[in-house]
């Protein structure tokens, strides 16, 4: 299929390697930065344009892949009416209906996957998919069929939240492995020593329930040693606080067992 990317940023970007990779062909980008979308055209030969003033290219798919904050009113009145063509974005919080005013032919495109420019490999890709109706749900399904093992239907309420539980599962985790980071900074420690750890749980989640898994201090009710940990926290309120809080919640969620 001929493609026209609409944005440059980490999702269009990952997405057009992926859609390359897939014998598709990605004919035109286009983003609010020219230089950003002539950089990005440039790696499958494709003209650029700028949103500000777009001239579409022909194309059998238009992918919409601004992030949710960009994906506003002001953005979408910029993409001219492309009549019965398919149009799709990839925000996870966004609506459906955010395209109505583009096409009769719309839905989502949704890549349930943390994606950035600088990876140095292209990761699984879950995608969930909705059309306008059932006829352009199908064309979108076989298109992200063609790009991933692993897709699935999805309405906006179901989007929205899966798009909360990856933040979950995700950003926040990244957070924590970030605090973690700055702490051996601060107590001239080796964080590197932490990653087997990091492996390991990230392994099990893979083949066991989360929750069922649950290790810990907190989880086993040793006020001991979260004293001590507290105590070693004196220097780091706001790391106290979010140890706090953690631990509270799970001792909520797990209660005694």
């Amino acid at each position: 299929m001929n493609v026209v990317i609409v944005g440059s940023g980490n999702t269009a970007t990952l997405l057009s390697a992926v859609i390359h990779k897939a014998d598709h062909t990605i004919v035109q980008v286009v983003s609010r930065n020219i230089d950003n979308a002539r950089s990005l055209a440039s790696l499958y030969n494709a003209s650029s344009a700028t949103l500000t003033d777009p001239q579409f290219e022909d194309a059998d798919i238009y992918i919409v892949a601004l992030n949710d904050a960009a994906l506003d009113n002001d953005n979408i009145e910029k993409i001219p009416a492309l009549k019965d063509k398919l149009v799709v974005h990839t925000a996870g919080a966004i609506s459906i209906d955010a395209l109505k005013s583009c096409s009769n032919t719309y839905g989502v495109l949704y890549p349930l996957q943390t994606l950035s420019k600088f990876t140095d490999h292209i990761p699984q890709i879950p995608f969930l998919v909705s059309g306008n109706n059932k006829e352009t749900l199908h064309r979108i399904m076989g298109f992200a069929k063609s790009i991933s093992d692993n897709v699935s239907e999805a309405n906006d309420a179901e989007r929205l939240n899966y798009h909360v539980a990856a933040v979950f599962v995700s950003n926040f985790a990244n957070h924590m492995f970030a605090l973690a980071e700055l702490f051996c900074q601060k107590e001239k420690i080796e964080f590197k020593n932490l990653l087997p750890l990091i492996n390991e749980v990230n392994e099990r989640v893979n083949h066991h329930s989360p929750y069922l898994t649950q290790t810990g201090p907190a989880m086993r009710d040793d006020v001991f040693t979260l004293n001590r940990h507290l105590q070693a926290l004196l220097a780091h309120p706001d790391l106290k606080y979010i140890y706090l809080k953690m631990s509270e919640s799970i001792i909520k969620v797990h209660g005694k067992r």
